[in-house]
């Protein structure tokens, strides 16, 4: 069933939202089916396929919710070296399905950032075709400037909510508006630039979970990545359920919605879903997102990476990971895109050609 008008207009406002992400029955079933009409034309059917390594779990940052937050004890600290990242990449390449390595650890802001800089060179050089995104916080306009020039295609930074004082309250080492304003820095260097949010932190409303929407409207990303809030027994907010605990369609409400007022991002199926639900990163690609992110992690060290409890795949290796995700595909009857998959909205620069 496909609704004849398919993607929400850029003048759709929050009070349009809600009642989207109250859907339930038929509603709800027309909701889904809108958003998967609306990945169809804008996306078309191949899945894009970008493989994470998670390259290090050292943060400076306390957030409230995160298992790899600095003052946890629990997980053993590590920092792959350039070798064993390039080994990854170089795994990744040869394995012929993902276009693009997704470079993800905590923010350590310092001298590494030259370190970051070579490793791109290097990754440039000897696996040529990888688009590269590198997912590592905050960062000065310079930083991100000279990881264009030596490289890098994209950058993911999640704003994780639109409001103020809910950010304020879970992140204690930066503001919403300084989170906000390296995205604007990302988006002026010509950086093919993700955000995103997490649907459910506790304190959210449902007129918050709209807003995130229509924030990620207003900056235009070229993705999105959202996924649940999942409780983390190793953090302050153990205690504190997802705000939609006993609403579970709210989290694919949230992708089909994200969806229709942004209709052409690229929107991954993230993990997170899986931590949720069995077949959670499946019912995504239904309501909504296009992309698949395997985990491209070396197998021993994916335990201490858990930024979530429950996070699947931490028993496995990336060749056990990029056999699931075709699989995975052929059920649904996705075919796996070729190539890079750069941005819908924008050419991409010279160095991801």
């Amino acid at each position: 069933m496909e609704a004849p008008f398919p993607s929400l207009g850029k003048d759709t406002a929050r009070t349009e939202l809600v009642p989207l992400l109250r859907a339930t029955g038929a509603e709800l079933a027309a909701l889904y089916a809108r958003a998967d009409a609306v990945r169809r034309a804008q996306c078309g059917d191949a899945v894009p396929i970008r493989a994470i390594v998670e390259f290090s779990n050292v943060c400076a940052n306390d957030c409230l919710y995160c298992g790899i937050r600095a003052s946890n004890p629990v997980p053993v600290r590590y920092r792959m070296s350039p070798d064993d990242i390039l080994a990854a990449v170089r795994q990744i390449a040869a394995g012929g399905t993902a276009g693009t390595v997704v470079l993800q650890g905590g923010e350590t802001p310092g001298p590494s950032d030259d370190d970051v800089a070579a490793l791109l060179r290097r990754i440039k050089t000897e696996v040529p075709g990888l688009a590269i995104t590198m997912s590592v916080g905050n960062r000065p306009r310079d930083v991100y400037a000279r990881w264009r020039d030596a490289g890098m295609d994209r950058y993911l930074l999640r704003f994780e909510t639109s409001s103020a004082d809910l950010f304020a309250r879970l992140h204690p080492d930066c503001t919403l508006a300084e989170r906000l304003q390296c995205l604007r820095d990302l988006k002026a260097l010509g950086v093919q630039t993700g955000g995103g949010f997490m649907i459910g932190l506790p304190g959210e409303t449902v007129e918050i979970l709209a807003d995130n929407v229509l924030l990620c409207r207003e900056f235009d990303f070229d993705m999105i990545g959202i996924g649940p809030y999942v409780p983390h027994p190793d953090t302050p907010l153990a205690d504190e359920p997802n705000a939609y605990a006993n609403d579970p369609d709210m989290f694919f409400r949230a992708i089909a919605v994200l969806r229709l007022a942004n209709p052409d991002a690229h929107i991954p199926a993230t993990t997170a879903f899986d931590a949720v639900f069995p077949d959670g990163r499946d019912l995504a690609l239904r309501r909504g997102a296009n992309v698949f992110m395997p985990n491209a992690t070396p197998g021993p060290l994916r335990k201490n990476y858990q930024l979530y409890p429950g996070k699947p795949c931490i028993d496995e290796d990336a060749s056990d990971c990029a056999r699931c995700v075709q699989t995975r595909l052929r059920a649904l009857g996705r075919p796996v895109a070729q190539g890079p998959s750069h941005s819908l909205k924008r050419p991409p620069m010279d160095s991801s050609t």
